[in-house]
């Protein structure tokens, strides 16, 4: 069968990605919950310190406990990507370890989000600056390499996610935009701080609650 790789996906360029930064995933969740990601599948980058994803999906479809499209993708990702593993959610073979992670992040990669598991997590779970979420931990390893696509429509999550499209996480969760709802919302993500900013100054201003949220009495 093989591994099938399709071309890199055009996706938001750098200053669009990063306008994108300062919006927490709950916010964007506000405007899109449609396009949140499986809350089941969560960040094990250990420490209490912010955690921050964001960048362009490279979108690796898997059929466990076959991992050939994962190795494939080693070669074909490039620096700011988010390597997205669909792996069905099939849990009972980790996708990606300390090895292929340690490499991916070498090379400049984002992070990597796993609808499946993961193992090495003493390692892939201490690097502040590669983000790893995924479904579950486990140290059963991968069988087999030869199936799968990179660059191609993937179910995560459920969601759909296609290659270039943003990928965002923190410690609340994923989401994902197609390029063209990056672009389109990004105006009102940035209302909604301002909105909620005002929240809070109101709150410590010491006004009613009710007043501050405009609940009618």
């Amino acid at each position: 069968m093989g591994v099938k790789i399709n071309a890199a996906a055009s996706t938001l360029a750098a200053e669009e990605i990063e306008a994108w930064r300062e919006i927490a995933v709950s916010i964007a969740v506000d405007l899109l919950p449609e396009q949140q990601i499986d809350p089941a599948i969560r960040p094990q980058t250990f420490g209490g310190n912010p955690l921050r994803l964001l960048g362009p999906a490279l979108t690796v479809e898997v059929t466990p406990p076959d991992f050939g499209a994962v190795i494939h993708a080693l070669d074909h990702v490039r620096a700011g990507d988010v390597v997205v593993i669909a792996a069905g959610g099939q849990i009972d073979n980790a996708m990606i370890g300390e090895i292929l992670g340690g490499h991916l992040r070498e090379k400049g990669c984002a992070g990597v989000v796993v609808d499946g598991a993961v193992r090495d997590i003493d390692v892939l779970g201490n690097w502040p600056d590669f983000p790893v979420f995924s479904r579950s931990i486990t140290p059963r390893g991968p069988v087999g390499a030869g199936k799968g696509e990179i660059n191609g429509a993937v179910s995560f999550g459920g969601c759909t996610i296609n290659p270039g499209d943003l990928v965002m996480g923190d410690r609340d969760g994923l989401i994902a935009l197609s390029p063209e709802l990056a672009r389109a919302q990004l105006d009102d993500a940035r209302a909604k701080l301002v909105i909620e900013s005002d929240w809070i100054k109101g709150l410590r201003s010491g006004r009613p609650a009710t007043e501050v949220f405009g609940l009618k009495i």
